[in-house]
């Protein structure tokens, strides 16, 4: 997920534009934010590490705007920060339901079992 909110955000927009929704820009960034902020939520159940990858996040489309500003091809923007960390914030949020769960439950759902701990 990393790699590609990465490779996303700095190919040519040409690149990327045909294989994303036709939604507003802004609720791209949005739901991509969220979704890596609450799928490492669950990966990571600890609280404070919870909050230690929401702000590495954060951080994470902060460094991309600056670096698409100095691609030449692709435009720095604010909204773009505000977007990400408000995903962020929603995809912490939600580590805080029991929707943390998910993982879990769908490993039980499907049957696996964790053979390491033997």
């Amino acid at each position: 997920m990393v790699v590609a909110i990465v490779a996303g955000s700095l190919l040519p927009s040409e690149a990327v534009d045909p294989l994303l929704p036709d939604w507003n820009d802004k609720l791209i960034h949005g739901a991509a934010y969220a979704t890596i902020a609450f799928w490492f939520a669950m990966l990571d159940r600890a609280p404070r590490r919870q909050l230690w990858w929401a702000l590495r996040f954060v951080l994470m489309g902060v460094a991309i705007e600056f670096a698409q500003g100095a691609t030449g091809y692709r435009d720095f923007e604010v909204a773009d920060m505000v977007a990400d960390a408000i995903g962020v914030g929603l995809g912490w949020g939600l580590a805080h339901t029991p929707l943390v769960g998910l993982l879990v439950w769908i490993e039980r759902l499907s049957g696996r079992r964790d053979h390491t701990h033997r």
